[in-house]
Order: structure tokens, then C-alpha cells, then sequence
């Protein structure tokens, strides 16, 4: 079978969705890996796999109609999240004009939660959930021309009904898995500002966090497993893990390849010194540079050390506020106490620190905590603030909340970029007030002389400046 995954441009008057963390709009483009180990499962079934990215081409809609009159794959993939729905179904639309007995396969979190809104017709398909063992069932019943009732974890049209396959079971050994087919992207430049060398790539080595923050959507492939498992089971998913020995072998692959810098973007990378400590070790042999996410309480004298020894570049870690009633509400977890200890001890041993917070998570939320949580953070002097806005994504305990409380202007979710747009009101915080707070603390934040100063000096050529401008002017304007 030839098997085409697409990226389609933006076709809905927006910037292109990003879909690797999936909410939020393009600001710099990220190897979507998890697309890229699908398509690395049906190679391995022995299909033709092909891949058409017409953002990364910067090709427009005319380019996109032009490759469909003349394509002739036997399936369409789309890795979709909620930001990229009205793209993808006109592309669907698009390909059924060019292609009236195509099939269409479609996943990711937009369709595992909006399971009917791109089932356009009864040849198109939904994976819901973990994608990759539905996906390659689901492409060798096609071409043996089998029954699609029997392939666990998809949603079709039966005879014109909506059906949806019972759920799949989860996978708990990620070693089953090739690496992801990074051949289909290894002509484009990849960049993440944080990191100054290249060519650059991300690394995934678990699945799934065990903690219960009421608004989390750490990663589009985590979100469609959780939407998924709660809705059969109620509750979170099982962590999976890949093995050491698994993911040092595909650094090792990498360093083969010419790879000088990755980012690690588990939800959590940082989960025992003994699972860090060899990993830490093959990335100091190679001298790569590179960067993880995590949460303050892994960070403990050990874990420190060894990322200052293995030259990590930066820990993003996901703060949301100071405010520990704050944080009590949104079962973060963690104290503002803890928060200060694991930047202290990254500091000690000169490991870059870059924090997220979110602003508006509970009602507890004001205008006073927001300018509170802006001064510590820049009290603190980290390397970098990322300021974003809570959204009521389906399926989260929040969204739940907010829905039982009416604060959600209009009364209904709409996929909302989170790093400009707010669609919560507060009885005491309105959706505009956070909008105007988000874009202040990123100028005052950013544009600060020392923040400049310290990152000129970082920079190893004006394409990195120029990289990193981008993605700043992106943040701050959504253009």
C-alpha cells in the first residue's frame, strides 16, 4: 500500500498548527516524532510510505491542489490536533475531490476527543488514542481487504453510523517500537533556540506522567492516550518506558547521523538518578548539546549534578505560579517551596533553567498574583520565562470545572492558542485582562537589556539571532 502522511498548509485563515505539543500555533517548527514513528511502523510493515509537508515547504493551497490532482496514494495520514481540525477536514475535502475512493487516516488528540468531526465519509477512518499498532492494523486490513469492526481503537462509519471500535490495550514495552523515520525531515533545519547547535532533533523515551494537574496536556501523543484511557477507564494511563540500553542506542544512532543537539520531550524526563545517570553519560561522550523537561521535585542534588556533568543546556520546568494555594487548587503537587529549591539547585551547578507558567489556572487567579509571579520570576534571574494561558482543554479535569461554573466565555471550548488567546472569565479576572497580562510579562520579561544581553552573547551566528527573533516576534504578535 502506498501511504502518504500530510502536513497540509494552514487552510483556515491561521498560522499552521504546531502538532507536536499541538496547542498552540507555529512559533519555530518541531520534528513531529510522533507522525515519524508511525510512519516508521508501516515501513517496517513493508508499505510505501511517502510524506508531503507543505509548511515546512512553505507551499500554499494551490501547491497542496496540485499535488492531489497528480498523487495517486492508496491512504492519507494526518497526525490532527484541536487547532489544526478545520485544516485538516478541508484537506479531506480536497482529497475527495481528487480522490473519490481514497482512504483517509486520521490521529491525534483532535479526533481521538472530536471523534465525528472529520469522518466526512465511510473512507475515512479515526485512530483514537496510542496510534502506532492501530494504525499499521488498520492499514493491513485495508489493503486485505478485511473487516474494520474487528481492529481495536478506531472510530468509523457503518453503513452511515458512527461505530467505535472497542479501545486498544496500551503499550507497555516501547522497545516493540522502531525509531522514528527521520529520513522524511533530514532535509529540513529543525532549531529550538535554547539549543545553539546543529542539526538538532527530539527524543522521546516515556509516555504519560503519573501526576494529576487539573488542567494538563503536556504533548499532543500524551493527550490522545489520555483522552483515550479516561474514557474507557476513568482514569490517567500507565507510564511507559523505553529502556536505557533502547535510548542510548538511538543517541548513538543519531551521533552516527551528524545529531549535535536534542531535546528530551517526555513529560517528566527526570524520574530516578539511576535511569539519568547513563543516559547523562552517553550524551557526555558525545559532547551533545541538549535539554529536557521536568518537574522541581526530581531535582535533587544527584540529578543536578549529573546534568551539569553531562553539559545540559537547560531543564524546562512547569512552575504555573508561586501562589501555593494556587498550586494546592490545581493539584500541582509541588510547593512554591520546592519551587525555589530545585532553581537553587540547578543554579549551584550552572544548569540553565527555563520556567513555564501558566496564568489563570484557577479562580484563585488575580491580577495581584499574576504581577507576583512575574516579579519572582525575574527575581529568580533564570535563563528563560515562558508565559502561557490556561485553556479548557476537553477531557481535563478543568474543563470540567469550568463548564459546571460557566467560565467559559461563549459556554463551549473552541481550540484557543494558548500563548495569546483566552477564552476563561472569572467572576474577578476577565479573558481580556489575562490576554493583556500575558502580552505585558512577555515584553517586560523579554525584552529586559539583561535578558538581551545575556542571549546575544550566546548566540554562534546571525542565523541563530534570526531564528530566535522569529520565534520571539511569533510569540509576542502571533505573526
Amino acid at each position: 500500500m502506498v501511504v502518504t502522511f500530510i502536513v497540509p498548509p494552514a487552510l483556515d485563515g491561521e498560522m499552521p498548527a504546531e502538532r507536536t505539543a499541538g496547542c498552540t500555533h507555529l512559533v519555530y517548527p518541531m520534528p513531529n516524532i510522533y507522525e515519524l514513528i508511525v510512519a516508521a511502523v508501516l515501513e517496517r510493515d513493508g508499505h510505501d510510505v511517502r510524506r508531503e509537508d507543505f509548511v515546512m515547504e512553505e507551499k500554499g493551497e494551490k501547491e497542496l491542489s496540485d499535488f492531489l490532482r497528480n498523487d495517486r496514494s492508496d491512504i492519507y495520514a494526518f497526525w490532527c490536533v484541536n487547532l489544526s481540525l478545520e485544516t485538516d477536514r478541508r484537506c479531506i475535502q480536497m482529497i475527495r475531490e481528487n480522490h473519490p475512493d481514497a482512504w483517509v487516516i486520521t490521529m491525534g488528540p483532535g479526533v481521538t476527543y472530536y471523534t465525528d468531526k472529520l469522518l466526512l465519509d465511510d473512507h475515512v477512518i479515526i485512530v483514537r488514542g496510542e496510534p502506532e499498532l492501530t494504525t499499521s492494523e488498520a492499514v493491513r486490513t485495508i489493503e486485505q481487504g478485511g473487516d474494520l469492526s474487528q481492529v481495536n481503537g478506531l472510530t468509523w462509519l457503518q453503513d452511515g453510523k458512527v461505530t467505535h471500535n472497542p479501545t486498544r490495550e496500551l503499550l507497555r514495552d516501547l522497545d516493540e517500537l522502531p525509531f522514528p523515520a527521520r529520513h522524511f525531515i533530514e532535509q529540513y533545519t529543525f532549531t529550538n533556540p535554547k539549543l545553539k547547535k546543529h542539526p538538532y532533533t527530539t527524543v522521546l523515551t516515556s509516555r504519560n506522567c503519573p501526576f494529576h494537574c487539573i488542567y494538563c496536556v503536556p504533548s499532543s501523543l500524551t493527550f490522545a492516550r489520555e483522552i483515550e484511557n479516561k474514557r474507557v477507564t476513568g482514569k490517567k494511563p500507565f507510564i511507559s518506558f523505553r529502556s536505557v540500553e533502547n535510548v542510548i542506542e538511538e543517541i548513538e544512532m543519531l551521533v552516527s547521523q551528524g545529531y549535535k543537539a536534542i531535546c528530551f520531550i517526555d513529560d517528566n524526563f527526570i524520574t530516578t538518578a539511576k535511569r539519568l545517570r547513563p543516559i547523562c553519560e552517553c550524551l557526555k561522550k558525545h559532547q551533545l548539546s541538549w535539554g529536557c523537561q521536568a518537574r522541581v521535585d526530581a531535582i535533587t542534588e544527584e540529578t543536578a549534578q549529573l546534568l551539569a556533568e553531562a553539559q545540559c543546556q537547560f531543564v524546562d520546568l512547569g512552575v504555573e505560579s508561586f501562589n501555593d494555594d494556587i498550586l494546592q487548587y490545581i493539584k500541582k503537587g509541588i510547593t512554591s517551596q520546592q519551587i525555589y529549591e530545585g532553581i537553587q539547585l540547578l543554579k549551584k551547578y550552572d544548569v540553565p533553567v527555563k520556567l513555564n507558567i501558566l496564568i489563570g489556572t484557577s479562580p484563585l487567579e488575580t491580577k495581584k498574583t499574576i504581577k507576583e509571579t512575574l516579579k519572582k520570576a525575574k527575581e529568580l534571574k533564570v535563563s528563560q520565562v515562558m508565559f502561557n494561558i490556561v485553556a479548557p482543554f476537553p477531557g481535563t479535569e478543568f474543563y470540567e470545572l469550568a463548564k459546571q461554573n460557566n467560565w467559559i466565555k461563549g459556554g463551549e471550548y473552541v481550540p484557543t492558542d494558548v500563548q495569546h488567546k483566552s477564552i476563561i472569565n472569572y467572576p474577578n479576572l476577565s479573558s481580556e485582562e489575562m490576554e493583556k497580562m500575558l502580552f505585558w510579562n512577555n515584553v517586560k520579561f523579554f525584552i529586559r537589556p539583561s535578558f538581551i544581553f545575556n542571549h546575544i552573547k550566546k548566540f554562534n551566528s546571525w542565523s541563530d539571532f534570526r531564528i530566535a527573533a522569529t520565534a520571539l516576534r511569533r510569540k509576542l504578535f502571533h505573526k
